[in-house]
């Protein structure tokens, strides 16, 4: 089948992209490559399987940006191909450029997001010029998700056990804020190792041995108290905010949990009804009673509730009965799905829509775009948080960051036609 050639505009791709088409039709990866080139496009590399483009990845430096792939391949398909490019060092952008029904699309485009991988669109063979050139221009380098080199993926329990004695884990600080107003109402405190030869590194390479080898309370702790001082700090010169700090399963399940949070808040000079703890859906899957009652506990004594990652864990609703919770975060996947796919839109509009009737605050994660925004302040969201925002920091950037933050010029800087 041909592809589509339409007189739309074919100009105004992103300079010095590097390019990679995945296609086992000879015809249409020729054609492809011709619309690419037509659209402005310098360097483009071609395979017809997966195989081939992995072998061809391995050897380009630099790396490509976009891959641009079908999903009905043989030998290696679509999928796996999707797969092992998410276990990559190096994580292209990727495009979906596929025949197939749309139903089997939005599984792919959630595939793609639990490896990590930036999915700037998902397009109906044979592209239009219009279409493609919209989804490669939604590429930000800035935005390159890369993982760490393999030899710096795992650490032994003895080496995180170093790292604590030594202090080397602390948290950075992701702003939140209002989609209404822009106004600067709160952090997310996320754990990173200052390892001394590798430098900062993101719980991906830690939080998995932690967990399994017992060490997890101990970085709770050490979160928890660097989090709430600092939240004692910037309240003291007049920052009107509240910081949030993530919970792990395992900890929670310790009756004696609430106590030693309530006394480490405390400790630092914060009231406890300035620190958010958020804890995901399956948490209370667990020793549900224990749970429940450290939960509880940690309520009446003034900590607010917050669950985390909603709708990627099981009985969802469920778990809203039981959680006297006042904040609902909504998953990065479910917000960049409803950018793109009526479906997902339906999804993100119900979630928004149940979570107020229960008098949830609402927290989209994983904004990335004005896009992103735009349909989130349409559905009515509360707070967004994300790299359109701001990426995490260390804590002794925040002031500066806080003070330059405008909410007015940043919501007259977004593009005039997705404001409402």
């Amino acid at each position: 089948m041909p592809i589509s050639t339409d007189s739309e505009q074919t100009t105004g791709l992103p300079p010095g992209l590097r390019l990679l088409i995945v296609e086992d039709h000879d015809f249409q990866r020729q054609v492809l490559a011709g619309l690419l080139r037509r659209l402005g496009a310098e360097e483009i590399h071609e395979a017809a399987c997966g195989h081939s483009a992995l072998e061809l990845m391995a050897t380009l430096e630099p790396p490509v940006d976009i891959v641009i792939s079908d999903l009905d391949m043989p030998g290696m398909d679509g999928m796996e191909f999707i797969r092992r490019v998410g276990e990559s060092w190096h994580e292209p952008a990727l495009v979906i450029v596929s025949a197939l029904e749309p139903s089997l699309i939005r599984s792919v485009r959630t595939m793609a997001a639990a490896y990590g991988l930036s999915l700037l669109d998902t397009i109906e063979k044979p592209p239009a010029p219009r279409e493609l050139l919209s989804a490669l221009r939604k590429y930000k380098p800035d935005q390159r998700r890369l993982r760490a080199p393999p030899m710096e993926e795992h650490y032994s329990a003895a080496d995180l056990e170093a790292a604590m004695v030594g202090d080397q884990f602390e948290p950075f600080f992701q702003p939140k804020v209002e989609l209404a107003t822009g106004r600067l109402c709160g952090f997310e405190a996320l754990a990173r190792w200052r390892h001394p030869e590798h430098g900062v590194l993101s719980p991906h390479a830690f939080i998995d041995t932690m967990e399994s080898r017992g060490l997890i309370d101990a970085l709770t702790d050490v979160m928890l108290d660097k989090a709430s001082a600092w939240c004692a700090f910037w309240r003291n010169r007049g920052l009107d905010i509240k910081v949030s700090v993530n919970i792990s399963i395992q900890s929670l399940a310790d009756v004696g949990l609430a106590e030693s949070l309530i006394e480490r808040v405390r400790r630092q000079g914060l009231d406890p009804c300035y620190m958010i703890l958020e804890i995901t859906e399956t948490a209370v899957m667990i020793e549900v009673g224990r749970v429940l009652e450290n939960l509880a506990r940690l309520r009446m004594k003034g900590f607010e509730l917050s669950i985390d990652d909603y709708g990627t864990g099981y009985s969802s609703m469920q778990q809203l009965t039981r959680i006297a919770a006042g904040e609902l975060k909504i998953d990065r996947t479910f917000v960049n799905f409803a950018s793109h796919q009526n479906d997902g839109r339906v999804i993100l509009r119900s979630s928004l829509e149940m979570a107020r009737k229960l008098n949830l605050t609402t927290v989209a994660e994983g904004v990335e775009t004005p896009e992103d925004w735009a349909l989130l302040a349409e559905y009515g969201c509360d707070q967004a948080q994300g790299y359109l925002i701001a990426r995490p920091m260390a804590a002794d950037t925040v002031a500066d960051w806080a003070q330059q933050w405008d909410p007015e010029r940043w919501l007259t800087g977004l593009s005039p036609e997705l404001k409402q």
